[in-house]
């Protein structure tokens, strides 16, 4: 059997390791460049490679062929594999035949990472011997070769599902769908739906579907599809039927087969009304692999965040700087303005994935000060929002963008640079924009 492995990266890597201890004849093609450290990781398993190029005649001869995530289907390479009838599959449906281990699956468009994080946090609390992978951390193929963990914890992005025809995690959780790479679904919003929905597709009577019970585009989809999981919704305002977590009075309640959970928002770790909800997901997949409750309150209080989300870097002369590198959609910043509860300098911009701005209206009258514009062309953003604030402008370096807003703001205010754009124009990736925000924050 011939496997080709298209993408060099973390999760491409990892599926040729599996490959090659599987007994697959394994090729791996980067269009781009192979980072030294993973050429030395395929050279050492005498695994075949080539960077900058994709021939064809060394990857059409493939059986299957795992994709990494951030190769779209428009490729000329992939159209031709799908033209011929090839298999194309992601890293999660080529590795999860080769492990027993349980997996909770994880998507949304917003709060995966936290989430996943989160419950990752919870189970090893609770002394279960459980990886991390997806989009996250170590590669899921190079961890089940290895054959480390019992449960894993995936964080799966709307591109690896697409990727999946057999793929079930025995626990699903969608934490909410906003329109968002849209680029990448002819921009139709009811394919990306769709797409996310796919977590579910596979699942059995066994199996369990986590979901946020107020979003208006899974409630509309659950009324139009059936579903053979058990559904365990939460909410802020809605006391679920039978199994599901809910708000009252303050506290965090979760039903799990008959077993009620509860613990005080005020003890959460993460601020924020949509942590509630991430905390209320992680909590329902903890109770439903019987972590024990003391266990799951302690570990819900001593969490500690993920980088570039909300992450509060420094306060220097009375103004919080907070890195939100990861919001790259509208939807995330929403979510960063309505937990501010200080007059806010907004630092925005960069690759514009077909944003919808007006959501934001009300929260940028109410919370942002002025707006700092980080990108190659700034000018969505300016015309969105020249007539909310008082203060726009324009930079086109991060250590610029700083120093600006730190003019911009007094104490008492909080510097929130949340981009609602991808990173590719000025940055590597978000995580380099938001380590390039800290570092020029350590050297105001």
């Amino acid at each position: 059997m011939r496997l080709v492995v298209l993408g060099g990266g973390e999760s491409g890597v990892g599926t040729a390791i599996l490959g090659k201890q599987k007994g697959y004849e394994v090729f791996v093609s980067d269009f781009g460049k192979i980072k030294e450290t993973y050429k030395e990781v395929l050279t050492s398993n005498e695994i075949v490679w080539e960077e900058e190029q994709h021939t064809e005649a060394l990857i059409l001869n493939a059986d299957v062929v795992m994709k990494s995530p951030g190769i779209p289907d428009k490729a000329p390479i992939v159209k031709k594999l799908i033209e011929k009838g090839v298999s194309v599959i992601s890293e999660i449906e080529f590795a999860a035949p080769f492990t027993d281990a349980v997996t909770v699956g994880i998507t949304g468009s917003n709060g995966k990472t936290t989430t996943t994080l989160l419950t990752h946090h919870v189970l090893k609390q609770g002394g279960l011997n459980v990886g991390l992978a997806g989009n996250i951390g170590k590669s899921f193929a190079w961890q089940v070769a290895e054959n480390k963990h019992d449960v894993y914890v995936l964080e799966l992005s709307s591109f690896q599902l697409d990727g999946i025809i057999n793929y079930k995690p025995h626990i699903a959780i969608i934490t909410n769908i906003s329109p968002d790479h849209l680029d990448r679904y002819n921009y139709d919003y009811s394919l990306y739906i769709a797409s996310k929905f796919r977590i579910t597709k596979n699942q059995t009577k066994a199996d369990y579907l986590i979901y946020d019970q107020e979003d208006e585009a899974i409630q509309n989809w659950l009324k139009q599809n059936t579903i053979n999981a058990n559904q365990v919704p939460f909410s802020l305002h809605v006391k679920p039927e039978q199994e599901g977590a809910y708000l009252e009075e303050d506290n965090l309640f979760s039903t799990i087969n008959n077993d009620v959970f509860t613990m005080p928002i005020n003890e959460l770790a993460l601020e924020g009304k949509h942590n509630i909800k991430n905390a209320m997901a992680a909590t329902a997949v903890a109770q439903l692999l019987k972590i024990r409750k003391q266990t799951i309150r302690e570990s819900l209080t001593n969490f500690q965040g993920a980088e570039h989300r909300l992450e509060k870097v420094l306060k220097i002369q009375g103004v919080q700087y907070i890195n939100d590198s990861k919001a790259t959609n509208v939807n995330s910043v929403f979510y960063a303005l309505d937990s501010m509860t200080t007059p806010t300098v907004w630092i925005v911009g960069g690759v514009d994935k077909g944003n919808d701005y007006d959501e934001l209206m009300p929260l940028v009258r109410e919370k942002v000060k002025a707006i700092v514009c980080l990108g190659v062309d700034n000018s969505k953003i300016s015309n969105a929002f020249n007539n909310v604030v008082d203060i726009m402008v324009e930079t086109t370096s991060m250590a610029e963008a700083v120093q600006i807003a730190k003019r911009l703001s007094e104490k008492g205010d909080s510097v929130l640079l949340s981009p609602a754009c991808a990173s590719f124009d000025l940055f590597e990736n978000y995580e380099d924009r938001g380590n390039q925000f800290k570092q020029a924050i350590y050297n105001l």
